[in-house]
């Protein structure tokens, strides 16, 4: 009986310990971020992107792969609502490393800015976790008049080598 309450102050304790921790990651988010997806994934070896490596590392030689570094992470699409209920639409690039998450880059994404958007919903390919292929594909769903009754759909994309290209859905 002894254990049993010890064995659950000490699991109290921890959730105790923990809780800060946790409210001081989210206070981080500001609130003026109105949606934030993490899709697709990116891998660097030797300081290029996958794509590019790939036709370097077929002169024969495999132990050069073995020699460079090699940086993964995923994507974000984040969108923050400006003072005029419109919204900006960024990407950053995050790399995963032994010391946590790091954003590796930030970028507006100018495409979206210029239309001034109502940003509805940012949905990602696939909601299951698991891409095959490097890069990213996502949906971001927006209004350039907020008393319209449908959003429009943009395609954000980023192929294996890094390239991004945003446009209109064509359904």
């Amino acid at each position: 009986m002894a254990v049993h309450i010890f064995s659950r102050l000490a699991f109290a304790a921890l959730a105790m310990a923990a809780a800060p921790a946790f409210a001081g990651d989210i206070d981080e988010l500001p609130v003026t971020a109105t949606f934030v997806v993490s899709t697709g994934f990116w891998e660097e070896v030797g300081g290029e992107p996958s794509g590019k490596t790939e036709a370097k590392s077929t002169t024969g030689t495999d132990n050069t792969a073995a020699d460079t570094a090699t940086r993964r992470g995923y994507y974000k699409l984040v969108a923050i609502r400006q003072p005029d209920r419109t919204a900006k639409v960024y990407l950053q690039q995050i790399a995963l490393g032994e010391a946590g998450p790091q954003v590796v880059e930030s970028v507006e994404l100018e495409e979206f800015t210029a239309i001034k958007p109502y940003v509805t919903d940012i949905r990602p390919e696939d909601s299951t976790g698991i891409s095959r292929q490097p890069g990213l594909f996502a949906t971001v769903y927006l209004k350039t008049d907020p008393a319209a009754t449908e959003p429009e759909s943009w395609t954000v994309l980023i192929d294996e080598l890094g390239e991004i290209k945003i446009e209109k859905a064509t359904n």
